[in-house]
């Protein structure tokens, strides 16, 4: 069976209890749970533009664990685009990003052309900030990826972090305006960004 086209798959990858989930419902449902529920594996999906016509955005939660290889590769392969999550209060979800962030250049290969962010959730909590800002900007930098700070909690971002993933993409023109009308700092950043050929 032909993967359909009309799918756009996010696949969110990050420790447990970073906010994976947090992110995901407070964008998808625009809430926030305060109780932490760990994930087996959760799929959202999101109606968007892609191409100029309707699409889904189907945007995968995954495990914080690593109980499950098998499936982590299968994400992996079919993900358009990936969001790698960590919180600015522990370092040690950063570190365990990278064999993440390993496997994602093995499976996918040309990683240049795949959309991912680096996310430090949980801005809101700068007193207990184990990771400075400038960490992640230059993790990202190594990784050539984007990078942005986030809480799910303050709703800090989140959008952002969604709409800047798929500016990302440059096979398709995806996008969360559905109407096709573009917001003044849209048009502006067209303007700028010049002429694209999508083939």
């Amino acid at each position: 069976m032909p993967e359909q086209s009309n799918d756009y798959r996010v696949v969110v990858f990050g420790a447990g209890g970073v906010g994976k989930s947090s992110l995901v419902l407070r964008f998808v449902k625009g809430t926030f749970r305060e109780s932490y529920i760990p994930t087996i594996e959760d799929t959202y999906r999101q109606v968007i533009s892609c191409d100029k016509s309707i699409c889904t955005l189907q945007i995968t939660d995954t495990t914080g664990s690593h109980q499950f290889p098998a499936m982590q590769r299968l994400s992996i392969s079919k993900g358009h685009a990936f969001i790698l999550v960590y919180s600015i209060t522990s370092r040690q979800s950063l570190e365990e990003l990278k064999p993440i962030y390993e496997q994602i250049c093995q499976i996918k290969g040309d990683i240049e052309s795949i959309p991912i962010m680096l996310v430090g959730n949980k801005n809101d909590e700068n007193q207990n900030r184990e990771v400075d800002s400038s960490e992640g900007e230059a993790m990202a930098k190594k990784w050539k990826c984007a990078f942005m700070e986030t809480s799910a909690k303050t709703n800090h971002n989140v959008k952002e972090l969604f709409q800047e993933l798929l500016n990302l993409e440059k096979r398709r023109t995806v996008s969360l305006q559905i109407d096709g009308k573009k917001s003044k700092q849209q048009k502006r950043k067209e303007k700028l960004k010049g002429k694209c050929v999508v083939m």
